[in-house]
């Protein structure tokens, strides 16, 4: 049996353009997404995983790992679609700030905004800067930062 061809439905370089917004889905960080981030990592650093401990810094509780809210921005983005089946490569992460921690029980969404486009025809595709801003249930900023993807171009 043959497979069925499917048709990307994710968005080509050319229909990005510069003051695009496209804002996620939201998603809840829990103790079991640290607890499995810190085991894949093999980061168990006491303010990720340590309760007690945490009773006794500034903070005062447990937070999400950088990289895994990181991680968490990057699935709710890829959720959105427009990559799926047209982003070539990740190319760069930069500009990155992490602002606010974030708490097991916070919930995170991304707005993404995209800021430039620059195209590769000779490869097939062109870089898309993406602009995301990582925000909690409050609407506060948790951290910032720009994507640079190699999207593909629409096939002729």
């Amino acid at each position: 049996m043959s497979p069925i061809p499917t048709s990307p439905r994710g968005m080509y370089f050319d229909e990005f353009e510069a003051g695009q917004r496209i804002v996620t889905g939201g998603r809840t960080v829990t103790e079991s997404d640290i607890v499995s981030f810190a085991g894949l990592s093999g980061d168990f650093t006491a303010i990720h995983t340590d309760a007690e401990f945490c009773k006794t810094t500034p903070i005062g509780q447990r937070i999400a790992h950088g990289l895994l809210v990181i991680s968490i921005a990057s699935g709710l983005a890829a959720q959105t679609g427009v990559l799926e089946g047209t982003v070539l490569v990740f190319r760069e992460i930069s500009n990155w700030k992490f602002i606010k921690p974030v708490f097991i029980g916070d919930t995170i969404q991304v707005e993404m905004n995209v800021l430039e486009t620059k195209e590769f025809r000779r490869i097939g595709g062109g870089n898309v800067t993406i602009e995301l801003d990582v925000k909690n249930q409050n609407d506060e900023t948790v951290m910032k930062g720009n994507w640079v993807v190699l999207m593909s171009l629409r096939p002729e």
